[in-house]
């Protein structure tokens, strides 16, 4: 589209451009098109587009995407893009504030990458939304104000590096593309734009951490971007003794830290007593037969290395809507890195019966007391390959407040609707262990 076709759909659609809402919509056909190309779409990939606008970067994804999935926040354009693409059952247009929408509903459209002209104005909450772990991208191209861009992938000692840079640069390695000057958009804009491409930061073997104490310290460590680190950390830590074990001056600033060391300052200052255990294989557990009769005794590592039956229990968690909460397994896992899973799931200790090893579970690795009239006995699954080998029994519970967890055990936690969870499982097998769909399609069964 150029710039008198644009002007013709914003006239047609009754659309003022709005400073406030940071409305300045690309021109420039060729920027469009390059911008489009850095997603690397293949034909069975989802794109979502956040501010699509007049469609200036939508119609060159058209044909290369499996769906195309647009969030407009302009009830008028919303609905001109709904016309525009009535006849196409390739696209999907919600009328809704980017900042604000429901990334739990992007998952079944996986694989799904994002692409965004964002608007200057709500750029960061857009992106803090849809962006943060977990999400559904493995790749997103985004366009914002230059210095926004600066900010993303600025280094230690600079001025721009800061919260915003290690919030995004812990989720995702960014590479600043392009400088877009303010004539290639209507209305023009004072200042100049740029390209950015983002891949989604997830590797095996790297050093898991608490993403949720990363970003408090970093908050803490910026608070007050002159003053010494020493001097906003958590009391909970000798600060001398921290500062030694990472190899940093006492008197050292947040800003002058990288990535790589905000990490290890986070696990230096995680307190959970499992944080480095993403499982324990000198654990004894029993040996059974088909019917769960014990036969004899083994270590962890021994029965999955052996494919030795054993036993294990999963609990569902749901919060007070009704959502059940969904666990993103560590990367650091022996068993389904990386895939997500029940709430809770465990092994049953030697001599431990099902009930009791729920109870512990749920206390262990999220931190929900619960007792025995708080559990419901759901299902129970035979020993197979699909399960691991293991007799498993499921229980259900609720609980409304908010969880804690291992990282050395569970990545990231998100409560999804049933519905969803369902969809998602139906489209996208592989992203679940496959006990958890054995588990979860019984209960819905029965």
């Amino acid at each position: 589209m150029n710039g008198q076709e644009i002007r013709e759909v914003l006239d047609r659609a009754g659309v003022m451009p709005s400073k406030q809402l940071g409305q300045n919509f690309l021109i420039d056909a060729n920027i469009s098109r390059w911008i489009v190309s850095q997603l690397e779409l293949k034909p069975d990939e989802a794109v979502v587009e956040v501010g699509p606008g007049t469609g200036s970067l939508t119609e060159h994804l058209l044909g290369k995407a499996r769906r195309v999935i647009l969030i407009e926040f302009d009830a008028r354009l919303a609905e001109d893009l709904r016309k525009r693409f009535k006849d196409r059952d390739d696209v999907e247009v919600h009328l809704a504030d980017g900042a604000k929408f429901d990334r739990r509903f992007l998952f079944k459209h996986r694989p799904v990458k994002f692409l965004g002209n964002l608007p200057y104005s709500s750029g960061g909450a857009i992106m803090k939304n849809l962006m943060s772990r977990p999400h559904p991208f493995s790749r997103a191209v985004i366009m914002l104000q230059k210095e926004v861009i600066d900010r993303l992938g600025a280094q230690p000692g600079t001025k721009d590096y800061g919260i915003l840079s290690l919030r995004m640069q812990v989720n995702w390695k960014i590479q600043p593309l392009k400088v877009v000057p303010p004539e290639a958009f209507h209305p023009r804009p004072s200042i100049d734009s740029a390209v950015a491409v983002l891949t989604s930061r997830e590797e095996k073997g790297e050093p898991v951490f608490d993403v949720r104490l990363f970003d408090e310290l970093v908050r803490r460590g910026f608070a007050q971007r002159r003053k010494q680190m020493g001097k906003q950390l958590p009391d909970t830590h000798d600060w001398k003794e921290v500062a030694e074990q990472l190899g940093l001056s006492t008197t050292v600033r947040g800003e002058e830290l990288d990535l790589k060391k905000w990490i290890e300052l986070t696990r230096a200052y995680d307190t959970h007593p499992l944080k480095d255990k993403p499982q324990c294989d000198d654990e004894i557990f029993d040996v059974v037969d088909e019917n769960d009769v014990p036969i004899s005794k083994a270590t962890r590592a021994e029965v999955h290395a052996k494919n030795l039956i054993h036993r294990a229990v999963h609990v569902l968690v749901f919060n007070r809507n009704g959502d059940l909460w969904l666990q993103k397994r560590s990367l650091a896992k022996d068993k389904n890195p990386g895939v997500w899973d029940s709430s809770v799931s465990g092994h049953l200790d030697a001599g431990e019966d099902y009930l009791t090893a729920a109870i512990r579970e749920l206390g262990e690795e999220i931190v929900v007391e619960k007792k025995a009239e708080d559990l419901k006995y759901a299902v129970s699954a035979k020993p197979c390959e699909a399960t691991g080998w293991e007799h498993i029994q499921l229980f259900t519970t609720q609980h409304d407040g908010s969880v804690d967890f291992p990282a050395a055990e569970i990545d990231s936690m998100m409560p999804f609707p049933v519905s969803e969870i369902e969809a998602w499982s139906e489209s996208r097998p592989e992203d679940f262990s496959s006990a958890f769909l054995q588990l979860f399609r019984a209960w819905r069964e029965k």
